[in-house]
């Protein structure tokens, strides 16, 4: 069986790839490593160092596989408010590309890694059969995305799942990038005793999924055949923990004694966001086997073993006002 996976040197395509190799599939993946690390990719894996958007080389490299697991993605759905060009074209029109050379290589099987974005600031715990609402050009692609998958697989007869998988977190994820993993980045910045900064008052609440439980439902999607046609939710409803309570577990770990740096509220972010697992847990069987303390224990040896590093401002910020965050303008971090 060939599975092939896009942004395969992120942290969700690898931790995918090394997942189904060490299954027996024949594994290849694409990825443009803005997002992700070359070292992440084991050598078995089947490289192409291109961008989504590039449909003539997706056309060529999706010939003789199976199935298809889209993850690639500039996962950022802050920066969207101020890049809503960059990110609704890399989701939007990237995922077209990818779609539509999937279907004209007569793919079996598609599955599609969305967002929590995707909800916007319904009321929690986001359910399925809730009317979307997204409230940043990261969810609004997004869910634009999911109804092209649709429509692409309906009418060219090709079976698709939907993941929502929601706050990720655990090793090989990315720690030096300013705009996104707040776990990752208060690490980072605290291994080289730098105060970290939360937007806010820090009362945003979240429930992380650690990558292991997200691989295992995700598996459901891509390899159980009566599993089609499906939107899911990934990760726990219980769990449920303020950015405040994150910084003072990840610094009780580090045995940090600073305080954070706190900095005002970025626009249209989302203050209460988790999802319901109760479609998961029926038709997955996803249960949660690793809590949030032993993936902060995996995102602190992995960083510890590779070194910190200084943070990269990989993307442009296409809108500067007084409601773009200082810490981007400035490059604070």
């Amino acid at each position: 069986m060939h599975l092939f996976i896009t942004g395969v040197a992120g942290f969700l395509g690898s931790h995918l790839a090394n997942y189904y190799l060490s299954k027996g599939f024949k594994v290849s993946g694409n990825d443009n490593l803005i997002g992700g690390y070359r070292d992440n990719v084991d050598k078995k894996v089947n490289f192409h160092n291109f961008d989504c958007e590039d449909f003539f080389r997706m056309d060529k490299v999706l010939k003789k596989v199976d199935i298809l697991i889209h993850a690639a993605a500039f996962a950022h759905e802050g920066l969207s408010v101020f890049s809503p060009h960059l990110i609704s074209k890399n989701i939007v029109s990237g995922s077209t590309s990818v779609f539509s050379a999937a279907a004209n290589n007569k793919i079996k099987r598609i599955i599609f890694c969305s967002s929590m974005a995707r909800y916007g600031k319904l009321d929690p715990p986001f359910k399925e059969t809730d009317n979307p609402n997204p409230v940043d050009p990261y969810g609004i692609s997004k869910l634009a995305a999911e109804k092209i998958l649709i429509n692409i697989c309906e009418t060219h007869n090709i079976e698709y799942n939907i993941a929502v998988p929601h706050n990720i977190i655990g090793d090989k994820q990315r720690y030096n990038d300013p705009f996104r993993n707040v776990a990752s980045i208060m690490i980072n910045l605290m291994l080289q005793n730098k105060r970290p900064i939360i937007y806010g008052d820090g009362e945003q609440k979240r429930s992380f999924s650690d990558i292991e439980d997200c691989i295992f439902c995700i598996d459901k999607l891509v390899r159980n055949k009566n599993i089609k046609s499906e939107l899911v939710n990934i990760g726990p409803d219980d769990n449920y923990i303020s950015i405040n309570e994150l910084y003072k577990l990840i610094s009780n770990k580090l045995k940090f004694n600073k305080e954070p740096i706190y900095y005002p509220d970025r626009p249209n972010e989302v203050k209460y966001a988790n999802c319901s697992a109760e479609k998961s847990k029926k038709i997955l069987g996803y249960k949660k086997n690793k809590n949030i303390d032993e993936s902060i224990d995996d995102i602190i040896k992995y960083i510890k073993n590779r070194g910190t590093r200084d943070f990269k401002y990989d993307y442009n910020l296409e809108i500067l006002n007084d409601k773009t965050p200082v810490t981007w303008r400035k490059k604070i971090f």
